[in-house]
This record gives C-alpha cells, structure tokens and sequence, in this order.
C-alpha cells in the first residue's frame, strides 16, 4: 500500500524532531539553527498495524535570494505533488508569522488533505494561545509537542484514517502475478532495460537524466514467463535542477517499491553503488521486498580476470548486513544476460513465496541452537524450545524461549546466517521473533 506523508512549514518548528518522533529513531539531525534540514530525509513510520511513507522537508521561504532556500522551495513544492496527505508544521511559541501564511496558501491551493500541527503546545497558556492557528482556516488542527510527544497519536489517527480512504479507491492490477519494479538512480538504463525486455520502445528513451515522468506498469507474458514490470521514474521536469531531480526518483521508487513483490536494483558499473542507492535498498529491505541487484553497463569497463568477482565482493561489503542477493552484470545497450537477470527475479520470488514445514525448521534449526548455545544473560540460561515459520508476506520466524527480550543481535544473525544455509531465501529479507514459549 503506497500512501506518503509529507511534513512541510517554514524553517525551525521542530519538523524533524516530529519525523524523528515518528520514525523512533535519530535520522534528521536537529538544532536549534534554521535551515538545518537541507536534505530530504525519508522513511517508513507506523501506526496501528499501517505503514506509510514519510518525507521530511527543509524550511520554506517563498521568494528567497539564498539559492539554498530557492532549492527547498522548490522541494517543498515536489513533496506536495507527490504525497497523499500533508502534515503542515508551525509553532505555537511565534504565533502566525507571513512565512506560515505563505505556506498556508500554498497548501489550500494543493486541495490535498492537510493537518495543521501547532508544535510547542507543552502547557496550558500556550494552548490557549494556539487557537490563533484556527484563523489559517483549516479542518483539521492539532496541539502536539514534538519533543514530549504529547498529541501524536491523535494526528497518526488521523493520518490512518486518510489511507483507509485512499484503499477503497486503489485498483488491483493483476492480482497474482508478480510486479518487478526498476528502481535505480537517474540515467542508469532503467527505461532502456524496460524496452530491451519488452522488446518494443514502451518508454522515451533519452541520454537526459529522468526522461521518465511517471511509473508506467507493463504487462510481460513471452517466453512462458509472466510478471508485471514496474519502471520506476528518474523524472526531471525541464525547469528542474539536479537536487529536484533525484528527490523526484526517491519519492517514485519508494512509490513502486510499495506496489512491487520484487525489486530490480539497476546500478551504473562505472560508479558503483551511492549513498542514495544504498538508502532506497534498505528501505526495500524493510519493506519485505525481493530485492536483485543489476550492474549495468558492464560492457564499457575495463576488465581483468577477476573483475567481476572481485567488483561483486565489495557491493556485497557495502550490502552488509543483508547481503544474500543476487548480482547479476548486465549491459542493457548489448542485451547481455537481461534474461537470466528476469530468471534471477523469479526465483527471489519463489524465496519469498517458500514455507518451510514445522518439522524440517525444527530439526534444523534446534540442531543449529545445540551447536552454538545463546550466551547467557544474568546468570539465565536462554533455552530455544521450538520455532516455526509465520504466515506473513516476508519470510518471518517465531522462536519460542523462556527469556525472549535477552537475545541479541549477534545470535540473531547467527540464526538467520543457519536459515539462509539451509533454506533459499537468497533475495529476501527475513524476520526473526522471540516469543515467551
């Protein structure tokens, strides 16, 4: 389920200490200096039983000189379009300031759903001075305090309440049949890799990053190989300059990735994997997605005897930890290996699709716990008694012990790494519960 919400306002309300909030964890950083926030930080926040996306955008200042506030404005304008719902941030300490109003009239413009957060409501005479925020002529209005929390849960219902709308409108494409979708940087062949497989010029196809301004789906059925294609955007509107351009794509992938089982991670093999492209594949690995990673123009690198091993040894150091994917080298321009890359995705389906019997988990899995005992914890013996797979999207395994909460990290690697042995799950990520047996 694609749903996004934005977190838009103008600099220093306290919108990152919200996306922190929500996210439960440091990813913005946060100071009391405007502007901080240059980035877009994104990710994926929970709330009773739903996911969604998050986006967190810099301050807003319409009409400024500072070509670093030029570039948000133009960013806060892209997070607007692209997301479902808008989370608009002020601050209850400063009262309405122009800035605020400008941001108001931008959003009523938008006709998307707002909720206004008056941020910094922690007493009582703030509250009774924030109902001037009502005068901003919005619905849906909420006292909060980010740095407390007090009154998050009230506007994450909300939130909830605006993706159950937008479920009744969703259309199922083709229920059934597995969605590969071709995520990557800008310009890395995504389109090209879209034609080449389809065999037919399906998507503009040009040298100028981000020719693509929409996920455009493709039904695939040759070869007795069936499966819908997803191809990602690397979208640049003309007037766009290079920081737009691969915030439009983060937002598109994350967009695809929702609606997608298995996701192609197409990567330029003269510049290797970025930091972006490192983003987007953990958040595909916290989604639950398949995920293959495709090295494109392979065909252009100077090549030695061991290049390709050797070239696959470092991206799977960067992938740590979660690094049992397929790499598959491929030049889209040449049509090399673009099938067997197709064969790969089916088959990281199939893993992702594999229940394991009761029986056979136990016998592996006990045997692996008697090998390697879990260390022990204040004196307690921790005792592993049984395990067996859950009925879940994502591989997920439940462990049944006596003292669930002190198992950590490094065995529960220990236990995945024993899963992956015995077990195909190359492609996919795998989730591990300790329950109290």
């Amino acid at each position: 389920m694609s749903f996004t919400v934005a977190i838009t306002g103008r600099p220093n309300v306290g919108k990152s200490t919200f996306f922190n909030r929500l996210l439960e964890q440091r990813k913005a950083i946060v100071d009391d200096v405007s502007g901080v926030t240059r980035d877009r930080q994104y990710g994926v926040a929970e709330w009773a039983g739903n996911s969604f996306n998050l986006i967190d955008t810099g301050g807003f200042v319409p009409q400024s000189e500072d070509l670093f506030e030029r570039e948000i404005a133009k960013q806060v304008n892209i997070a607007i379009d692209e997301a479902n719902a808008i989370i608009f941030m002020v601050d209850a300490s400063t009262g309405i300031t122009n800035l605020d109003e400008a941001m108001a009239d931008l959003l009523r413009r938008s006709h998307k759903p707002v909720l206004l957060a008056v941020n910094k409501v922690d007493n009582h005479n703030r509250l009774m001075e924030a109902s001037e925020f009502y005068s901003l002529g919005f619905e849906h209005i909420f006292f909060i305090s980010s740095i407390s929390g007090s009154g998050t849960g009230e506007i994450l219902d909300a939130v909830n309440s605006y993706m159950k709308e937008d479920e009744t409108n969703v259309v199922a494409i083709d229920e059934g049949i597995p969605k590969f979708a071709i995520i990557g940087q800008p310009n890395v062949g995504k389109s090209s890799l879209l034609n080449a497989l389809v065999g037919k010029e399906r998507t503009i196809v040009s040298d100028i990053a981000g020719t693509t301004r929409d996920t455009i789906h493709t039904h695939y059925n040759l070869f007795n190989k069936e499966f819908i294609l997803i191809d990602t955007a690397g979208i640049r509107r003309k007037a766009k300059v290079h920081e737009d351009l691969e915030f439009y794509s983060v937002i598109r992938a994350i967009k695809a990735m929702d609606e997608a089982d298995i996701c192609l991670m197409l990567l330029d093999a003269g510049k290797g994997i970025t930091a972006q492209d490192l983003a987007i594949f953990s958040l595909a690995e916290k989604k639950g997605k398949g995920i293959v990673v495709l090295v494109n123009k392979w065909d252009l690198l100077e090549k030695e005897t061991n290049t390709a091993r050797d070239y696959e040894k470092e991206l799977k150091s960067r992938l740590a930890p979660f690094n049992d994917v397929p790499i598959i080298f491929i030049s889209v321009l040449e049509k090399q290996r673009i099938l067997q890359s197709i064969e790969a995705a089916i088959a990281v389906y199939e893993n992702k699709k594999r229940k394991v019997p009761t029986s056979k988990l136990n016998e592996v899995m006990l045997r692996a716990v008697e090998q390697y005992h879990p260390p022990v914890v204040r004196g307690n013996a921790i005792k592993i008694k049984y395990t067996t797979q859950l009925p879940t999207n994502t591989p997920s395994f439940a462990f049944f012990c006596n003292y669930p909460d002190d198992i950590k990290a490094p065995y529960q690697n220990y236990l995945e790494n024993k899963l992956r042995e015995n077990f195909d799950f190359k492609g996919v990520p795998i989730r591990l519960f300790f329950r109290k047996k």
